[in-house]
């Protein structure tokens, strides 16, 4: 009578497939017994504690090729790598939380293009008479500033944060935002420019806010005009007062790029 059991007997009791006993057979990991003289392999006890062993380690994470020299290692050695692999799994884990994170972040709209503090800033904005489309642009305009900018968008987030209590700079800037219903060629904005651009320069805390977000290079020169001309081409008014403030700046020697 023949002793050991058959492959998938031995799969069953191991708790894999066939295949994956195979899967080992073909990487070594588990000798693949003799055929008996009925045709059949037998899987004999160190058989199948071999199996249960290689399965145990590949199920905790253990990568197949690292197995092998894992069944054969002394204690001590065996310790080491058990310690590898699970430094290596907990980094793993850690990536795929912050996957995880970054997926319910985006569940929730803007979550992962804004950080918390951006966010919050932004739940003010109502209590300050902007309308909710007015919210909606100058959340777009601070995830293109992050993106652009984001060694800058800190301290730049920062200095608007502080703007906030200028009853002045929260008025005027309303007013900028009411603009974007004028039409091009109203008056109001040439005074709206001079308006803004005298409480500027009475305020250099609030230039600021416009040289954070420039640099040395003619990259930084072209990050900020972008971030700089968002919303304009869909504005007419809104671009022509923004051109206006900059012309003005720079003729009472602000250094804004052109």
């Amino acid at each position: 009578m023949s002793k050991g059991v058959t492959i998938s007997q031995a799969a069953a009791f191991a708790g894999v497939t066939v295949k994956t006993v195979r899967h080992y057979h073909k990487h070594g990991l588990v000798e693949e017994p003799r055929r008996d003289s009925s045709g059949y392999r037998r899987y004999g006890s160190a058989d199948l504690l071999r199996l249960v062993r290689v399965r145990t380690l590949a199920a905790a994470g253990v990568p197949l090729a690292e197995i092998g020299p894992l069944l054969d290692a002394d204690p001590e050695q065996f310790a080491v790598a058990i310690a590898d692999v699970q430094r290596r799994l907990s980094e793993r884990i850690e990536a795929l939380i912050a996957r995880r994170d970054t997926l319910d972040r985006l569940a929730d709209g803007d979550g992962v293009l804004l950080p918390d503090r951006a966010r919050a800033f932004l739940n003010r904005l109502p209590d300050f008479g902007l309308s909710p489309d007015d919210v909606t642009k100058i959340r777009e305009g601070l995830v293109l500033t992050r993106a652009l900018v984001p060694g800058g968008f800190d301290d730049y987030l920062t200095r608007v944060e502080h703007a906030l209590h200028d009853t002045r700079f929260v008025a005027l800037a309303r007013r900028s935002w009411e603009a974007e219903a004028w039409g091009p060629d109203d008056p109001r904005i040439e005074e709206l420019a001079t308006a803004t651009v005298e409480h500027f320069l009475a305020n250099p805390e609030l230039l600021a806010i416009l040289t954070s977000l420039q640099g040395p290079t003619d990259d930084d020169a072209a990050r900020y005009r972008i971030i700089s001309d968002y919303g304009n081409d869909q504005a007419p008014a809104f671009a022509r007062l923004s051109r206006l403030i900059e012309t003005k700046l720079r003729a009472a020697g602000v250094p804004i790029p052109r």
